[in-house]
């Protein structure tokens, strides 16, 4: 599936600065600017209030759970309690993993490795990145990789 680029948005990057640029501006950036400054400055951008957003995730998850732990007479209600603890412990643990990929996209922005393939070298893509600011794969290595996966295991 290819991202469409509006031709009427392709310089607007030129005079805009990274914190006004739109996700569909960036996608119009023509082909030999990518992974310019801008770009990276835009991503970096997006990685830092994905980062945020999980912490404050966090904050919240641990103020949820220590109002909860109040004694509950009712078995039911004590399980329905438990089983809602559980279920946002396993989010925060799968966004603590991200926090740890998003933490490694910014090292690859900083080293001017981010935004291409670790398999082929190849450009990733800017609609990819935009929909996965964590990707470190082509589409096509990930469909290759998630294949030999289903063939052989993990």
């Amino acid at each position: 599936m290819a991202v469409k680029k509006d031709p009427k948005l392709a310089n607007n990057w030129k005079t805009k600065s990274v914190e006004e640029l739109s996700d569909a501006e960036v996608i119009a950036m023509p082909d030999s600017e990518y992974m310019n400054e801008k770009q990276m400055a835009f991503f970096r951008l997006k990685l830092i209030e994905l980062k945020r957003g999980i912490l404050e995730n966090a904050g919240e998850t641990t103020e949820h759970l220590r109002e909860d732990t109040v004694v509950v007479p009712d078995p039911a209600d004590r399980a329905t309690i438990e089983e809602e603890h559980a279920l946002e412990l396993r989010t925060r643990d799968r966004e603590r993993k991200l926090l740890k990929k998003i933490e490694q996209s910014i090292q690859r922005i900083d080293a001017g490795d981010y935004g291409y393939c670790d398999e082929t070298g190849e450009p990733i893509g800017v609609g990819r990145l935009l929909a996965r600011p964590t990707a470190t794969l082509s589409l096509e290595a990930q469909q290759r990789r998630e294949l030999k996966q289903k063939m052989f295991g993990d």
